[in-house]
């Protein structure tokens, strides 16, 4: 297994180094501009790195997922698709249509699909019947855009990523589903070269971003992970309560965003900067203490989603734990400036003054 393991990581961090001259010949690169602040052109090739190592592992190892063959075309598919994104900038318009024929592909070939929210409001099961595929499409095109979204600075896409798939492999290890538990830990390790580089360890010369392409693979391949086992007819392997608690950050982030921008009558899916990330540097942490917060806070997030699990706390307590810490999550980023300086001045710091 170690050896296995290792193998992928080495394999992960060859495709990285190979991709990236592939990305310069052919303009597959991010360009500074706007609300990008980095320096140079970097390849986008994060994505499409990780995706052919994970292709290559479950096709060389069958049996690892259930209809792994469909698997394997979604996101290759998605990742395609996000390498066009990514070089010709698509219209949202065009990846929402994509984003939702992938979901109904997924619906009717693989039978992954919402069924039941179970007793996430403590008068019972509730089954979705009819409403199953609709709210399946809304479910895999708000996990893909939510990691789309968190992609703002180096490492967070990636260390969001080692929250949720570690995660996973824990609940589904426990439950005995080794082998998607071990799909889990794959997709850990071949997120690592990527944040190596990422975040130019090796230096900024090597760094590359994760690029559309690998937002969306990522994103459907934790929705297709969480309702393969929240949804499991009789013996699903965890709770559908659980799967929010393990997409905390992303989730509630992205939400807020759109909240936000349709009350000023912006399009949802239009770019600023209002995330959790661009507001923890505005208050005067460095991107690497963004990065270790935010990663903290998501990890705080999923044990807690685990410990419900693990302890069969009632669903719809956690589910209004849940509601009740996204609403603090709303009211603390609509107003920041007040609840920094209400800290700092019970830690007796003088008041900071934060540019909006």
């Amino acid at each position: 297994m170690i050896l296995d393991l290792l193998f992928t990581f080495v394999i992960a961090f060859a495709m990285l180094f190979l991709m990236r001259k592939v990305a310069r010949n052919i303009g597959l690169v991010d360009i500074p501009s706007g609300r990008k602040a980095h320096t140079g052109n970097i390849p986008l090739v994060g994505g499409v790195a990780i995706c052919i190592t994970i292709v290559h592992y479950i096709y060389s190892h069958p049996g690892m997922i259930n209809h792994e063959n469909l698997f394997m075309l979604c996101i290759t598919a998605l990742t395609a698709i996000g390498v066009l994104d990514d070089k010709y900038d698509l219209s949202v318009k065009f990846r929402i249509i994509i984003q939702t024929a992938i979901s109904i592909v997924m619906i009717y070939f693989a039978g992954a699909q919402m069924q039941s929210l179970g007793n996430m409001f403590g008068i019972g099961e509730i089954f979705l019947t009819w409403l199953g595929p609709v709210i399946t499409v809304f479910a895999v095109i708000g996990c893909i855009n939510a990691f789309n979204m968190v992609d703002g600075i180096d490492g967070l896409l990636g260390g969001l990523s080692i929250v949720t798939f570690g995660s996973i492999a824990i609940l589904l290890s426990l439950s005995g589903e080794q082998k998607l538990s071990y799909l889990c830990i794959l997709l850990v390790i071949t997120m690592i070269p990527y944040i190596i580089m990422n975040l130019g360890l090796f230096g900024r010369a090597r760094k590359v971003f994760m690029g559309d392409a690998g937002s969306m693979m990522i994103g459907f391949t934790v929705i297709w992970l969480l309702i393969g086992a929240s949804q499991n007819p009789g013996s699903p392997m965890i709770r559908p309560v659980t799967a929010l608690w393990l997409i905390a950050v992303p989730l509630m982030d992205m939400v807020a965003i759109m909240i936000r921008r349709i009350k000023q009558k912006k399009s949802p899916f239009k770019p600023d900067r209002e995330h959790l990330h661009h507001i923890c540097q505005r208050i005067g942490c460095s991107p690497m203490q963004t990065l270790a917060l935010i990663c903290f806070i998501a990890s705080v997030f999923a044990s807690v989603g685990m410990l419900g699990e693990v302890y069969n706390i009632p669903e719809y307590y956690m589910f209004y734990c849940f509601l009740v810490v996204f609403c603090l999550y709303l009211y603390a980023l609509a107003n920041y400036c007040r609840v920094i300086n209400y800290i700092r001045c019970k830690l007796g710091l003088p008041e900071l003054t934060i540019q909006q």
